[in-house]
């Protein structure tokens, strides 16, 4: 696999996963390592922060930190779930869109009901309810609009994250919705993912229009925003490698336990 193939698969979503994206970045930049070609990789896709972590780590002492990173993006998905699958053993848990952390946490509690969301447009909540399927356990699968009736089924809510800030996370549309609903239902809200995707701030992405409603009525405007913020304060945990905590706590422990990227 070459550079330009590897920023083709990353930019057309042939690589999806916050950690697949960012394995797949650090094998780019094992290729060609020059600053216009960091440059274009990093501005494939805008709201990646863990590719761009990643890639900042590495880049500091490529010898030294490349097989660290390799290591820490392979390994971390385990390192999570052994960390947080205990609070979901026996629970009905909502999750929306997918995440192979979610998966990997589900699949390590084992006793759980799950109840999804398709995840318009792009249908990740099918790759979800797949998965876990597989593993026989049971799931309800809803079309977005009926999150609230699946909520109101669930004990807790899990949900991925594509970025964890100071003051919000970012995950797929439609997740701040499901927050705000499950606040109002007082269902507890935990957020699971790598620490390395800590930022001060993401840049929300805006995907093709094409991808809702090709060939859309004139006068129609398609806005395709693929991601949203969700206030911290909505959020009861954040489940990461380096353990369980509230979001402020969250962010102190982060800080101190990389300054090498966080600095």
């Amino acid at each position: 696999m070459n550079f330009e193939k590897i920023c083709r698969d990353i930019k057309t979503l042939k690589i999806q996963g916050a950690e697949n994206i960012a394995i797949a970045g650090l094998k780019a930049i094992s290729l060609k390592r020059d600053k216009k070609s960091v440059r274009k990789l990093l501005e494939l896709r805008e709201t990646e922060p863990l590719l761009r972590n990643s890639v900042r780590f590495v880049l500091k002492d490529y010898g030294r930190n490349y097989g660290i990173a390799m290591d820490h993006l392979e390994n971390v998905r385990k390192r999570i779930a052994e960390v947080g699958y205990r609070k979901f053993k026996g629970k009905k848990v909502f999750t929306h869109c997918h995440s192979s952390t979610v998966v990997e946490i589900l699949k390590k509690a084992k006793n759980v009901r799950v109840y999804n969301t398709e995840t318009r447009p792009l249908y990740q909540g099918r790759k979800t309810a797949r998965e876990l399927s597989k593993v026989g356990i049971k799931i309800e699968h809803y079309i977005d609009s009926g999150a609230k009736v699946a909520l109101e089924k669930s004990d807790v809510i899990l949900i991925g994250a594509d970025g964890i800030c100071n003051n919000y996370i970012v995950n797929k549309i439609g997740s701040g919705m499901i927050v705000d609903i499950a606040n109002k239902l007082k269902k507890k809200v935990y957020v699971c993912g790598d620490s390395w995707k800590f930022c001060e701030k993401v840049e929300i992405e805006e995907r093709d229009k094409n991808e809702i409603w090709k060939n859309a009525p004139k006068n129609v405007e398609i806005r395709n925003i693929v991601f949203e913020k969700i206030d911290n304060k909505l959020v009861d945990e954040i489940i990461s490698e380096l353990g369980i905590y509230d979001p402020g706590n969250f962010i102190m422990k982060v800080r101190r336990a990389y300054p090498e990227i966080f600095s």
